[in-house]
């Protein structure tokens, strides 16, 4: 029978931010301090005045050493004050399109009764497409929103990681700081493409759309997109003269097509072309208020309107 030695877990006493946390608190067990590099010249100061001080016996030199010494001593305290026991949870997140800038909302928040001045909060490790961290003052008992920003590249989930606060307040002799983990993260819609192909036709039920109504032919219903036959009347040529494509006019009257966005004929090389032309698709749909439906591999969305119904497509696509 083997031995097994168990050794023991060390990382619990490491003051580490813990992952995916609705909440975190610095406390005194998460909060790191050193002297910066003006903290070292000044203790390298008072070193020479002390040595000074005791080699000419100067007793008003020995009152400026310790008067200065017990103010550093007091900073460091200061300094760690403003920083201990600061509350930080996870804002609202807006989706963003991919080459867009992602910001993540961290909500800092005081508990203790005691202003908060001069707090740094930026991504640690820092990426490359980051951009400057976000410096703000927190009211005693309030709270201040830090959005963090970074510039998104591919669709889906862009996770925010460990985020460090800092701060070097109030003479900048110490750096103090700590980290936290809010699991936060941001959905990136895919870019939509460039070209300007129409919306596809609805030919028929099964495969594109399917006649619904026929009403009046009196008041204005929509757009869609110009076919081979539509009356020149009913083509909207203000829209055609702004550059934003040829569309039919549409009355109650006429036969609304049920559009369908069919991810088995989106022109496309490659699967990303083809999600960014559905992309494209889902969002002049919209644009135009006509109602659409989405065939993805897999997944199939019935035929509607609305931002929500917007929002459910353009997640699926960027979770393709």
């Amino acid at each position: 029978m083997a031995l097994v030695l168990k050794l023991p877990d060390w990382t619990r006493w490491l003051r580490t931010a813990q992952p995916g946390q609705a909440q975190a608190i610095l406390d005194r067990r998460h909060i790191y301090i050193l002297p910066t590099r003006a903290g070292w010249f000044f203790a390298f100061v008072l070193l020479l005045m002390l040595i000074g001080a005791i080699n000419y016996t100067l007793s008003l030199g020995f009152v400026l050493v310790f008067l200065l010494a017990g103010m550093s001593v007091a900073c460091m305290l200061h300094t760690w004050r403003n920083l201990a026991y600061l509350q930080a949870t996870a804002g609202r997140i807006e989706a963003v399109f991919a080459g867009d800038n992602a910001t993540f909302n961290i909500v800092l928040t005081d508990s203790r009764n005691r202003a908060r001045y001069a707090i740094v909060a930026g991504f640690d490790p820092v990426p490359e497409n980051a951009l400057e961290p976000v410096g703000l003052d927190i009211p005693a008992n309030g709270s201040a929103n830090a959005g963090l920003a970074v510039t998104s590249n591919r669709r889906g989930w862009l996770n925010a990681g460990r985020i460090k606060l800092h701060t070097e307040f109030p003479l900048g002799l110490f750096h103090t700081w700590g980290y936290v983990d809010l699991g936060c993260r941001c959905l990136i819609y895919p870019r939509p493409a460039a070209s300007d192909l129409p919306l596809p036709s609805a030919p028929d039920r099964d495969a594109r759309g399917s006649a619904d109504t026929i009403i009046g032919d009196d008041d204005f219903f929509g757009h869609r997109s110009y076919q081979t036959g539509d009356s020149p009347k009913r083509i909207d040529w203000k829209a055609s003269a702004r550059e934003q494509g040829i569309y039919t006019k549409q009355f109650q009257g006429t036969a609304q097509s049920t559009l369908w966005l069919d991810w088995a004929t989106a022109p496309g090389s490659d699967d990303e072309q083809r999600i960014s032309q559905l992309t494209r698709w889902v969002m002049d749909a919209d644009a135009l208020k006509q109602a659409y439906g989405l065939r993805l591999p897999g997944r199939e969305f019935a035929p509607d309107s609305g931002p929500a119904h917007l929002q459910q497509c353009l997640q699926a696509l960027a979770l393709v």
